[in-house]
């Protein structure tokens, strides 16, 4: 374990009005910022894992362990100055990003993200993670001869010159996934339609896809925008009805003069944890502020 010094002596070298070493001072300012962007991370993974992911196959167990890593990280930074837990903590922040953008460009396990101000949120902390920890990882812990002060100096900076070039890098990747990332939208379900689920017949979209509807709206109104769209994205109205489907049909206006389908008045959506026709992923959860329920083709 590395171990720093914590104070330098005062004039004279007489050890009186001694103060903190300025190399002390800022492996403690970026221990301090490193541990606590990690556990920042962490909590934003957790609140995203318990208002939606955790029922997504695969993706929720990915949100659980990155979340308890972060967490066992962030601890690990704070409580230790060793090299090897800022080190640790870096690699995973720049790893949690690329798995983000990686599911932002092409998915992950039948997944695919949309833009959320949560997941941009969590992307700029965790940039600000690895270039904290990965500066404290630079800086060395214990005093240099003189004779070993520039050498030490000009390796410092060519360090924190790469750290700063991939911090850059990293938003402006970021910054350009998130501006071309689709964010929530209407889906254009075609004609739909009534398919076998288990012992119970529900109503999906022309592609197979479970429809749900979400106990807080009203058939005159969505409660759900924002962050709730962006993973139970609304039916765009009007529908047609096809084979099996006798219910009834109808449309409402959501915020912004969008028409959004409903079926015996209940407005109607898909979910994204369902990647496959014939799943129902999302069906009695309890997310964004109500329950969701599949729509059976009695209403």
């Amino acid at each position: 374990m590395d171990t720093e010094p914590v104070l330098l002596a005062g004039p004279g070298g007489s050890g009186h009005g001694q103060q903190p070493a300025p190399r002390t001072q800022a492996r403690l300012a970026l221990r301090l910022a490193g541990g606590g962007l990690l556990i920042a991370a962490g909590a934003i993974h957790l609140d995203l894992y318990l208002t939606g992911y955790r029922s997504i196959p695969i993706i929720g167990w990915l949100f659980l362990f990155q979340v308890i890593v972060a967490f066992v990280l962030g601890a690990g930074v704070l409580a230790s100055a060793a090299r090897l837990a800022a080190v640790a903590g870096a690699v995973f922040s720049l790893a949690t990003l690329g798995g983000y953008l990686l599911s932002l460009w092409v998915g992950l396990f039948g997944f695919k993200e949309v833009r959320t101000t949560a997941g941009i949120a969590a992307g700029v902390v965790e940039v600000a993670a690895f270039a904290a920890l990965s500066g404290l990882a630079a800086i060395p812990a214990g005093r240099r001869q003189a004779s070993g002060r520039l050498l030490a100096r000009l390796w410092s900076g060519a360090v924190g010159g790469c750290i700063a070039a991939v911090s850059v890098v990293a938003l402006a990747v970021l910054g350009a996934s998130v501006a071309t990332a689709g964010g929530p939208a209407l889906t254009a379900p075609g004609a739909l339609k009534a398919v076998r689920i288990g012992a119970v017949t529900v109503l999906a979209d022309a592609s197979g896809r479970t429809l749900y509807w979400f106990a807080p709206d009203t058939v005159t109104r969505s409660a759900c925008y924002g962050s709730c769209a962006a993973y139970w994205p609304p039916v765009k109205g009007p529908a047609t009805p096809g084979p099996g489907v006798t219910g009834k049909l109808s449309v409402l206006t959501r915020t912004g003069g969008t028409l959004q389908a409903a079926y015996d008045g209940h407005p109607l959506y898909t979910y994204v944890g369902d990647s496959a026709p014939g799943q129902a992923h999302g069906n009695g959860l309890n997310l964004n502020g109500g329950l969701w329920h599949e729509v059976t083709t009695s209403g």
